[in-house]
């Protein structure tokens, strides 16, 4: 069977193509997906277009998400015809990920699709909300509450960003949403942002223990911001670490961490624990809140198409979540 994949190959660089494969030719796995919609992601876009070290192996069809619905399948628990989620676990990085028209995957990966959302909106979600769902439920756990003052959350317009002050504001939290684009500021207040700044209207002290006017941090940048961020966290905030579009670089002091009980999380979406994964998937519209699919700014191409879009988040020129329908 002939299908349409967006394929990563090393050789003479690594660059991507759109080419024509067999179901024969994908990788290993107990389960074929026909993949319904997938997205695109930073991570897609430096690992299609090379400039990031993502895949494990060439070749590999890019893609970390895909929704879908199984054509054929040995493994537990699962029968052809049901609809699919596939979100991280190696996808995309160490076998043929969700930017094809199939998919083949082993059955451990592989979530049935909640009833409580569509097939589009769970790649609306993507990788990107279950990111910013992960960040939330990690700092609840280790304690966070509305009550202990605004959280802030940086590279707020883009797609992890747009979702963490979306599922904030509907669990109660004032959020302080940080972009350095203008025009966004409508967009994020729409969402639920409390307030909408650029960075220098934080007006960020450089001392190593600053005023605690925060109750929390969603960071998706990094460096400097996170450092300097870190010292006006109030007591016993949580901070979820989740990206490094500034830099990968944390030029900070414990001050913070041992003063005032501030915790550092780590954020890993890719490698998330499946039972945790399954558990935060099933609870959107449940035990959490379902995200605004109307509010958060989406596009939607199809799968030809999907060239152009790497180079774009790549450069900071896209913002929210780009839909791809495989189809």
């Amino acid at each position: 069977m002939s299908f349409l994949a967006c394929r990563v190959f090393n050789e003479p660089q690594i660059h991507h193509q759109l080419v024509e494969m067999e179901t024969d030719e994908l990788s290993k796995g107990d389960t074929l997906i026909k993949v319904d919609y997938s997205s695109i992601n930073y991570k897609d876009a430096l690992a299609a277009s090379g400039r990031g070290a993502i895949l494990k192996s060439f070749p590999l069809n890019a893609g970390i998400d895909l929704a879908g619905t199984v054509v054929e399948t040995t493994g537990p628990g699962l029968k052809e015809g049901d609809t699919v989620i596939v979100n991280g676990s190696g996808l995309g990085e160490s076998f043929d990920g969700g930017l094809a028209q199939y998919a083949r995957v082993d059955s451990q990966f592989v979530m049935k699709q909640p009833e409580q959302y569509s097939s589009r909106d769970a790649m609306i979600i993507g990788t990107a909300g279950f990111t910013a769902a992960l960040a939330i439920h990690r700092m609840e756990v280790n304690g966070q509450t509305p009550d202990q003052g605004p959280i802030v959350v940086t590279g707020a317009s883009g797609g992890v960003g747009s979702f963490a002050v979306n599922l904030l504001s509907k669990k109660g939290y004032d959020t302080v949403a940080i972009t350095s684009q203008s025009s966004m500021h409508d967009y994020l207040k729409d969402l639920g942002a409390t307030e909408v700044k650029n960075l220098s209207e934080l007006e960020l002290s450089d001392k190593p223990l600053a005023k605690g006017v925060y109750g929390g941090l969603i960071d998706n940048i990094g460096g400097e911001t996170l450092s300097r961020l870190m010292a006006n966290i109030d007591l016993w905030g949580n901070i979820a670490c989740i990206g490094l579009a500034q830099s990968p670089k944390l030029q900070a002091t414990v001050l913070p961490l041992i003063l005032r009980g501030v915790s550092l999380l780590g954020v890993s979406s890719t490698n998330c624990p499946m039972p945790l994964r399954e558990q935060l998937w099933y609870e959107f519209g449940k035990k959490s809140p379902l995200p605004d699919f109307d509010k958060i700014l989406s596009k939607e191409i199809a799968l030809k198409d999907v060239s152009p879009y790497f180079e774009e988040l790549i450069d900071n020129k896209h913002r929210g979540r780009l839909i791809v329908n495989c189809q």
